[in-house]
């Protein structure tokens, strides 16, 4: 049998004929052109909110507002951008399209988020040309059926909510990038199928090329020869149970180069998050635990898929991860009876089985057995490993079309289904408009987070930190107080918990709350930086200074660090070291006030005055306030 015929004995969906009115090939041509469109221009809209998003301060911070690496297309920027693992992330490819942005739009989150969108339209158009061609392999759908399944698996894949965090947030345009290279790499694979000679060469090497991007925009696609081999099972049955099909060298021999690619992609991958030691241990969570994870995982996914509430930017790992407990344990029974159901109906019903395991291996990175984070799922890495449920649902949807067609079912019933599914899609989409403006700014992420996770102790710190930053002490103490009595061991709480209390002159008990912090990070320089302010405010001046150096010495490039240090060094009579120190944190942060201002004050206890004229002339054009302020009472009546 041919490895593009479909087998007859083997089906999806039910095998039935359209009517005598199908539409012709012309109708077919234009619905080929204009249904992609159609879903694209539905998507964009759908995630048009994302827009109006701004940068948030989960990740963010650290690759986008606070990285002047990437901003460029430059040599340095390009170097950096090949060599950096930042974050535990090798994906240069990523970086590319980010430092476009910054060329084309600057630091205006608007122009991120757009490029977010379009990548995330383009994955569902390209979906759609996918869903046609497996869906076609594997039922005997007319074209009219074809259509209208391919069209709904894509709209359910591209505006399901769980696609919101892909999409709504910068920092994960790693998924919706590397999404586009692999529905690339599987068209053009598929295409080459179909070929022979050049034509498939050439197919298979840009399929190839296009397999290289997409590991180069986020490792987790390293499961995608893996794919291959499984859709050679179903639908295109070139491997069965018979062990003469799996020795068939040509079978093997175009799966070689992507095989190979995806054991670099994988290498890379656990290189990255192993070098920024985030690969949680044995020891934390042992064999036990992960195999509690993946059914939890399993479980997860699946039923966020078929009833999407409650989503969140953190679902946070429980202290303890054991099969014993019932959060896990339902989980593990649930993923044992679907797979036993599957193989049963293996026969009669291939696809139900073809679309578990694809799951499962393209959710394998990431479902528990490597593990990193504090995170037990997350929404994001449905991404690509819950299409086959899409094609399922669209493969449903098909199924009707053609019952209506052969009159199995009346014009009542086909009208009745179809406006129930036009209003499942509907209501998606109205989902997801909401899930995407959680993104909208860190303070609104964070408090929905709490909504749908009130017991999640990492939110609760991090919307305490936010209200921290916006001097809203008490409102951030209580949340970060809640923080620790969900979870002791959140030891960064006490850091926050410490400057909440400082600020709000209770020094001696941050005191007891930033000793505990730095017993827990020795090497951590704010949480030394903070520790040693909290001694210099309580007199005791040798204990803070020392503190302070090895806060500065374990970050010589932090300005804050070293104005801290310069202060204590000034406040304790050191005057001359002062100076070297505030011009470290003014050389660090030209355009800060605080620094200027602090090395006038140890330049006048010197006695530099013109030292002190020139500092004040450049507060002047940083801080015209300040300048106005302190100008008076230091240089002017001179």
């Amino acid at each position: 049998m041919s490895s593009t015929t479909p087998s007859t004995n083997a089906v999806a969906f039910p095998r039935t004929w359209e009517s005598a009115a199908a539409p012709d090939a012309r109708v077919r041509r234009v619905a080929r052109a204009l249904v992609p469109v159609v879903i694209a221009l539905v998507t964009f809209g759908v995630f048009s909110t994302a827009l109006d998003n701004g940068f948030v301060d989960w990740d963010d911070s650290v690759l986008i507002t606070k990285n002047e690496h990437f901003r460029g297309l430059g040599w340095s920027q390009i170097r950096w951008m090949f060599s950096t693992i930042l974050m535990g992330h090798y994906v240069p490819v990523t970086w590319l399209t980010l430092g476009l942005d910054y060329v084309l739009w600057g630091m205006d989150p608007a122009g991120y988020h757009f490029t977010n969108v379009v990548i995330h339209a383009l994955n569902g158009a390209l979906f759609y040309f996918l869903a046609l061609r497996l869906l076609r392999a594997s039922t005997s759908f007319g074209a009219f059926s074809l259509h209208v399944a391919a069209a709904v698996s894509a709209l359910w894949f591209a505006i399901h909510p769980l696609r919101a965090e892909s999409v709504a947030w910068v920092t994960e345009r790693r998924d919706v990038l590397s999404g586009l290279f692999f529905f690339a790499t599987l068209l053009l694979y598929l295409q080459a199928r179909e070929r022979d000679g050049a034509a498939r060469v050439w197919r298979h090497a840009a399929a190839g090329a296009c397999y290289v991007l997409a590991f180069l925009s986020k490792s987790m696609v390293m499961t995608l020869p893996a794919l291959l081999i499984l859709l050679d099972v179903y639908p295109f049955r070139r491997l069965t149970l018979s062990p003469r099909t799996w020795l068939a060298p040509d079978v093997w021999r175009e799966k070689v180069p992507y095989l190979a690619l995806g054991v670099v992609a994988a290498l890379v991958g656990y290189w990255a998050q192993a070098a920024n030691v985030f690969i949680t241990t044995l020891t934390t969570i042992p064999l036990g635990g992960r195999v509690a994870m993946v059914a939890h995982s399993l479980w997860f996914y699946l039923s966020k898929t078929l009833l999407p509430t409650g989503l969140s930017p953190l679902y946070e790992l429980p202290p303890r991860v054991e099969l014993s407990a019932p959060e896990f344990r339902l989980p593990l029974v649930a993923a044992v009876v679907i797979t036993a159901i599957l193989v049963a109906l293996w026969r009669r019903w291939p696809a139900g089985l073809a679309v578990w395991a694809a799951y499962a291996l393209l959710l394998s990175p990431v479902i528990g057995i490597v593990h990193s984070g504090h995170q037990l799922t997350h929404d994001r890495y449905s991404y690509l490993s819950c299409l086959g449920w899409a094609l399922l649902i669209g493969g449903a949807a098909g199924s009707l079309a053609v019952a209506y067609s052969r009159r199995v079912i009346s014009s009542a019933v086909a009208s009745a289904a179809a406006v129930a599914g036009v209003a499942w899609i509907a209501a998606l989409g109205v989902l997801t408009w909401h899930q995407a403006g959680t993104w909208r700014d860190t303070e609104t992420l964070w408090r929905y987070a709490l909504e749908s996770t009130p017991d999640c102790s990492v939110c609760q710190v991090n919307l305490g930190t936010v209200l921290l930053n916006q001097n809203l002490g008490a409102l951030a103490l209580g949340h970060l107080e809640r923080a620790l009595e969900h979870r002791p061991d959140r030891m960064r709480a006490h850091q926050n918990i410490g400057l909440a209390l400082a600020r709000g002159g209770d020094v001696e008990r941050a005191l007891g709350h930033f000793r505990r912090a730095v017993e827990r990070y020795p090497d951590d320089p704010s949480t030394l930086m903070n520790f040693g302010v909290s001694l210099m405010k309580l007199r005791r001046p040798a204990e803070g200074i020392a503190y302070l150096r090895q806060a500065a010495r374990l970050a010589p490039n932090d300005p804050t660090v070293a104005g801290n240090l310069a202060s204590a060094l000034l406040e304790t009579g050191r005057a001359a070291e002062a100076v070297e120190m505030f011009r470290r944190a003014v050389a660090l942060n030209p355009s800060g006030s605080y620094p200027r201002y602090g090395l006038m004050q140890a330049l006048l206890s010197t006695g530099d005055m013109d030292g002190a004229r020139r500092e004040l002339s450049f507060l002047r054009v940083v801080d015209p306030p300040a300048a106005n302020a302190v100008g008076p009472l230091t240089l002017e009546r001179w």
